[in-house]
Order: C-alpha cells, then sequence, then structure tokens
C-alpha cells in the first residue's frame, strides 16, 4: 500500500537529485575537478536552506555514493545530516569507486531502483522530486512516472552549449561522443523536459538562448530564480581589512593608495574584456586622476607556462599598461585566496570605489550580485545577467563594452557624484538582500514548487512532437556590411525569420571585421549574436552563447604563417599601405590599396615567388587582407559545417564583395545581394547555384531566401 501522502495544509517533503561529484555537507573539494564546481555548493546550500523554513517538513538530498581509498571516506557514509530536516542520503550506483560523470549513464537504472527502494521505506512519498542536471533529470523522470510525483528540473549547463565549447576546443566529434557521450546526454534533457512540470533558470537568457534549441522547449514551464548569495561572506565594510594580505599587496603598486578603486574580478578571459577597461581608463586622464584600477585576473606564476588564451589576455593587459604608462596606478597582483575576494570587494567599497565588469556576454554575473552585498556599486555590460540585476536592485549602470569613452565617462561619473554613490550602494545592499539572498532564493523557490505540490496551479501540457534529427539541419551565413545592414524594415523581417526558425536553422555572420568591431556593429543595429561568428576574413570562428572562440580552427590555420615575412615582401611593391593597428590581427594582415598602381594578380605572384602561402583577399574595391593559406571565409564556413553537423546543401550564403566568393562556391545555395560591389562577384553570374538577387541588404537575403524555398519542409529530408 502506498505511504499516505500530505494535505495541502502540511509543509513539504522536498527530495533534491545531484548524482555525480564528490558532495558532502562541510569543506567542498570545490574546483577538485570538472564535476566538484558550484552545482554541488548549489544543492548543498538550497537543501540546507529549505531545512530552516517552518513551511518545509523535510529535505533529503540524493547523490551518489562512493567507496574509494583515493577520496575521503565522507563520500561513503550513507547518510549524512546537515540539519534537524536536512540530509544528504547516498545511493549505490553501479562501480562503488569515483567515477567522472561521463562514466555514470550505463548505471543510471541501478541509482534509479536504488532510490526508488529508497523513497517506498519513508513514511510518506515526497512532494517534490527536483533534479540537478541531466543525468538526475534522467532518473527525476523515472521516478516521477513511478511515483506520479511532480518533477522540477535544473540545468545547470546543457549539453548542445557543452558540445560547442568543446568543439570550439578544437575536439573532434568521434572523440566528443567517446569521452563526453554527448549524445546520451542531450536526450537526457530532452526526456527531462518532456516530463518536468517546471524548469528552473538563472536568466531569462538562458531559457531563450539556451533552452530554446530543444525540441520539448516549453518557456510557460520554466521559471526564472536567480542563485542565493551568502551574506555571511559578503557584507559591507567594517574597518577591517586594511592591513590584511591582499590590502598590503595592492599598496606595493599604487603611488596614491588611498585613491577610490576601480576594481574588475575575473578569469584572463577575452570575452572578459578586461584590456578594453585599462584601455578607457589610459585614455582618460580624469579618471586616472579621480581614481586607481586594481585587475585581479586570476593566479598566475609564469605566464609564459599558461595556456595560451589566459597567456594571451595577462600579456596583452601588461602591455596595455605600459603603453599608457600606468605606473603607480594599476595593481595586478599575482595570487589571491578564495577568502580574499570579499575582502577586495570591501576595500573597494571603503575608499567609495565601484565595481567594474566589462565583458563582451554575461550570462549572469554572479560577480555583480557579490559586490553589491559588500556595499559596492557597478558599472557592467548592459548584455544579459547585469541588466536583470541593476533592474532589481537599482545599484549601478550599464556600459556598451566597446565604447571605450561612454566607459570611462560613466565610471567617472559614478565615482564623482557622492549623492548617488550613497545611493547605488545602499540600494545594492537592500536589492541583494531583497532578491538574491539565500532567504529571498527559497522564498521564490517555494512560491514556484508549492502550486505543484497542491495542484492547485494549472502546468502547460506538452505541446508538439518531437522532430528528432532535425536540429539545425540548416545554416545560413551572412556578411554585415552590404547585406545585414541598409534597410532597416528588411533587417527586422529577417530577424524574425531566423528567430522563428532558430531551432532548425543555425544564424551565422562571416565578416573581415574584427570580433570587437563586430559586435559593436550588431548591437549599433540591434542584431541578436549569432551562433557562429566568423571574423578577420575568416581567420577567427566564435560560437554562441558564450563567444566561445574556436582554438581548434586557430591552430589548424597556423600553417606556414609568417607575418613579419609578409610584411617585408609587401612593403615593396606600390600602392599598398599598411592600416591602422587596430585593424590588424594575429592572422590577418590588412592593407587599403590604391588600384591605379597596384595590381592585386602582381602582388598575388610576388607572395608566391618569395613561398608564401597565403590567401589574399581584394574586397570593395580598397582593401586588401592577407591571412594564412588554410583560413578564409568560405573554409571557415566548411570548419563549422563539418563541427556543427550542418549540411552544406542546406546552407544559404549570402554575400556582397570578393571576400565573399569562396563562400558562394561549392555545394552551398549562393546568393549575392544588390550592390556598387557587385562587379566584383561578376565571374560567378554564370554558375546554377548561385542566385543574384535584384534588392540590395537584407531584402536581398530575403528574396534569396525565397527564391530556394529555403524554409519549404522539403529541405529538412535532404
Amino acid at each position: 500500500m502506498r505511504p499516505p501522502t500530505r494535505t495541502n495544509s502540511s509543509p513539504l517533503f522536498i527530495v533534491l537529485i545531484s548524482i555525480h561529484g564528490l558532495i558532502r555537507g562541510h569543506d567542498l573539494e570545490l574546483g577538485r575537478d570538472a564535476d566538484t564546481g558550484g552545482q554541488t555548493k548549489y544543492v548543498v546550500e538550497l537543501a540546507r536552506a529549505l531545512g530552516e523554513r517552518a513551511d518545509v517538513e523535510r529535505v533529503i538530498l540524493l547523490t551518489r555514493r562512493v567507496i574509494d581509498g583515493q577520496v575521503s571516506p565522507d563520500y561513503a557514509e550513507v547518510v549524512e545530516p546537515l540539519s534537524d530536516k536536512a540530509s544528504i542520503v547516498r545511493i549505490e550506483c553501479g562501480e562503488p569507486k569515483y567515477l567522472r560523470k561521463e562514466m555514470l549513464w550505463d548505471t543510471l537504472e541501478n541509482f534509479s531502483d536504488n532510490a526508488l527502494a529508497f523513497l517506498k521505506t519513508q513514511p510518506r512519498m515526497p512532494d517534490i522530486i527536483h533534479s540537478h542536471y541531466a543525468d538526475a533529470g534522467y532518473v527525476g523522470s523515472r521516478l516521477s512516472h513511478q511515483f506520479g510525483i511532480p518533477l522540477v528540473h535544473t540545468g545547470h549547463s546543457l549539453g548542445r552549449n557543452k558540445r560547442k565549447q568543446l568543439l570550439a576546443a578544437g575536439i573532434k566529434r568521434s572523440e566528443i561522443e567517446d569521452t563526453y557521450h554527448i549524445s546520451r546526454r542531450i536526450e537526457a534533457e530532452e526526456t527531462t523536459l518532456g516530463v518536468a512540470e517546471r524548469v528552473i533558470t538563472s536568466t531569462r537568457q538562458e531559457i531563450e538562448q539556451q533552452y530554446g534549441l530543444y525540441d520539448f522547449y516549453q518557456p510557460e514551464r520554466m521559471r526564472v530564480i536567480p542563485p542565493g548569495t551568502d551574506l555571511t561572506q559578503f557584507f559591507p565594510p567594517q574597518g577591517d581589512g586594511k592591513q590584511s594580505r591582499i590590502a598590503l599587496e595592492l599598496k606595493r603598486f599604487l603611488a596614491q593608495p588611498n585613491k577610490p578603486i576601480i576594481l574588475a574580478l575575473s578569469r584572463p578571459d577575452p570575452r572578459k574584456n578586461i584590456v578594453t577597461l585599462i584601455e578607457a581608463y589610459g585614455e582618460s586622464p580624469a579618471l586616472q586622476e579621480q581614481a586607481n584600477l586594481v585587475i585581479v585576473a586570476g593566479n598566475r606564476d609564469d605566464i609564459q607556462e599558461m595556456e595560451e588564451g589566459a597567456a594571451g589576455v595577462l600579456q596583452a593587459i601588461l602591455l596595455a599598461i605600459d603603453k599608457y604608462d600606468l605606473y603607480g596606478k594599476v595593481a595586478y597582483p599575482k595570487h589571491h585566496a578564495p577568502e580574499e575576494v570579499a575582502l577586495l570587494y570591501r576595500l573597494a567599497a571603503a575608499t567609495r570605489g565601484v565595481f567594474v565588469n566589462p565583458a563582451l556576454t554575461e550570462p549572469f554575473g554572479l560577480t555583480l550580485i557579490e559586490a553589491a552585498a559588500c556595499g559596492l556599486p557597478i558599472v557592467a555590460t548592459e548584455d544579459g545577467g547585469p541588466t536583470d540585476i541593476i533592474s532589481n536592485c537599482g545599484n549601478g549602470r550599464l556600459i556598451d563594452p566597446l565604447d571605450k569613452p561612454a566607459m570611462a565617462a560613466t565610471i567617472l561619473d559614478t565615482l564623482t557624484d557622492r549623492r548617488a554613490w550613497g545611493r547605488l550602494a545602499k540600494n545594492g545592499i537592500a536589492g541583494v538582500s531583497r532578491h538574491y539572498s539565500w532567504p529571498a532564493h527559497v522564498e521564490k523557490y517555494l512560491k514556484v514548487i508549492r502550486p505543484l505540490a497542491e495542484k492547485s496551479e494549472p502546468v502547460a501540457a506538452i505541446s508538439g512532437k518531437r522532430r528528432p534529427g532535425l536540429f539545425r539541419n540548416r545554416a545560413i551565413f551572412t556578411s554585415i556590411d552590404l547585406n545585414l545592414i541598409g534597410d532597416p524594415e528588411a533587417l527586422a523581417e529577417f530577424l524574425r525569420i531566423m528567430q522563428e526558425n532558430r531551432k532548425t536553422t543555425l544564424f551565422g555572420i562571416a565578416t573581415g571585421r574584427r570580433l570587437d568591431d563586430a559586435l559593436s556593429k550588431l548591437r549599433q543595429y540591434n542584431i541578436p549574436k549569432p551562433d557562429v561568428l566568423i571574423t578577420d576574413q575568416g581567420t577567427e570562428i566564435f560560437y554562441a552563447p558564450d563567444l566561445t572562440r574556436s582554438e581548434g580552427w586557430r591552430r589548424h590555420i597556423n600553417y606556414r604563417w609568417n607575418p613579419q615575412a609578409v610584411k617585408e615582401i609587401l612593403a615593396e611593391p606600390p600602392g599598398l599601405l599598411l592600416q591602422p593597428k587596430s585593424s590588424q590581427s594575429a592572422f590577418k594582415i590588412s592593407y587599403y590599396v590604391d588600384h591605379a598602381v597596384a595590381n592585386a594578380q602582381e602582388i598575388r605572384q610576388t607572395l608566391l615567388r618569395n613561398e608564401q602561402a597565403v590567401n589574399a583577399v581584394f574586397s570593395f574595391g580598397q582593401y586588401l587582407d592577407v591571412v594564412p593559406v588554410r583560413a578564409s571565409k568560405g573554409l571557415a564556413l566548411r570548419w563549422c559545417a563539418e563541427q556543427l553537423g550542418f549540411a552544406l546543401e542546406n546552407t544559404l550564403v549570402c554575400g556582397a564583395t570578393a571576400a565573399d566568393a569562396d563562400m558562394l562556391l561549392g555545394n552551398t545555395l549562393g546568393a549575392v545581394v544588390a550592390s556598387q560591389h557587385r562587379a566584383e562577384l561578376a565571374e560567378l553570374a554564370g554558375i546554377d547555384s548561385i542566385y543574384f538577387a535584384q534588392r540590395q541588404h537584407a531584402a536581398g537575403i530575403l528574396e534569396a531566401i525565397a527564391r530556394y524555398d529555403f524554409f519549404a519542409d522539403k529541405r529538412e529530408m535532404s
């Protein structure tokens, strides 16, 4: 006989499931490996915080039991109390030793059966099952079906996005499957989304840009509940810390250490855009006069021994400091301990400083909440999570992360308006307590799940049928200039169509512009970040949603590339003028061309005679870009097709100049948008698979979509 269930007036019995990693109630081994990170901390703190509530009867966190001499015996304890009403229960799951999460898929049925047997021994059935990550979602779906208990799910990260990150790192698709079993993970996520009555996310952007790509995407079942912040760790200055180790370390760099602090704290990642902040500071004498700049970019011993991307960022930081002669004004400590992060915020707040997050993209922004809890006003990128945080808390200002003068002016205004600074600081402290503390998080959480337990709120039925195998089976790639921009009405219609078809059609942009320049142009015209952004004439590839750079592509094109030799060779032919440094990049050398005296064919021959295996790309009637022989827009497009698994035959490519020629050729569906530079592509006019549109800009793209009947159902089968 089934044990008795609750009545609507009785407190809730909640079961959380988080299977992988090392989970215990004390001294969490955060960062020990890829499986022991933020999720493990979150589920333990959620269980403990729920146990504090009078309207919660009991909380059990189910995780995997681990018996392994290589880890603490704590993880073998079957039951670990967290409080009077909360506990961790460890369930047998196949092989007892500690395994990475990707090795657990074949034993999840074992975990599920053992969890079911355990729950049957309880005085009554849970009111809610809440699964965390895909593996727990798989188990939670089974238990939900077996007991008829509502399932709530939090993904923490999603397989489709993870696959793009791995591909960007240069890992082959076959290796991704062998190592990460990514298809099984994605299938488990689809199954979970088809069962879960509520999906909890941190931001609205996560719902739209990540979950929106799944077959069982049901936004009406999804709720945004930002994670909680530990206010016992992050709190306003209390007069301490000035003689701490980290405070003395900062003073070592600064000529006037008592000035207000502009604090930036992040990983050394190009997407965090720290160098742009330094440049904004370096180009503003007023800001230098007003405040010091403190850059905390991870920990380092020897930059030369670091991973290439991080090393590149740190080197760029040092070069920018040197370029603007900021010695004595900028601190960039080599080391900081985790417990010193809160102290850094308080040190900056005590000086009436400001915290700045200038990231190119910021899905959430936990550091912004931490800074706000410490009474430090924020200036942050207008992308993603910061917009929600500042809207909720009223504790800072948003900036375009690529507009250096505006960034400097906003920071300066925040520092110098003392009345406004005090208001922002107070708003941040109160706003975090109201919206982002653990009590606030649990309050919102219970408001979401209680109606499910009480069956007092209708749950939207799963609508539509799954169409397996049709995810992103086609793509549209276009350049920016002359194609997307120039006709606002046509652009709006094109973006509407792409949004409507976002689950089946990948949107890519291929441009000669640098990443920052391209993002600035997209922002100017309110064009959402594409799924793939090919920049610098095909030498860089970035994947959404986090602008993850393809390191595999960079390694691939770095073949016989000798930029110094190219510059020396092209210093001789007439009619070439090197463009400013801002137009150059690691794999692209750009020139202005005077065609009255320069001959394109002779320039190519000169490079060949000097044994330079490169691509020389002439475009817009006045530019020359020299890139590695393995790089071009077309070659980058084909790399993406191989990595992401879309067919060239189902790919519409829209171009306007000679730089787009090799994208248009081959098995793709080509379209040349009308423009004054159409003559550069005249030799393609006789090719059946290339359509020459009559209209300009985005209207030409819409014309090509209609010409190829691109979104017709029949193309799904090709």
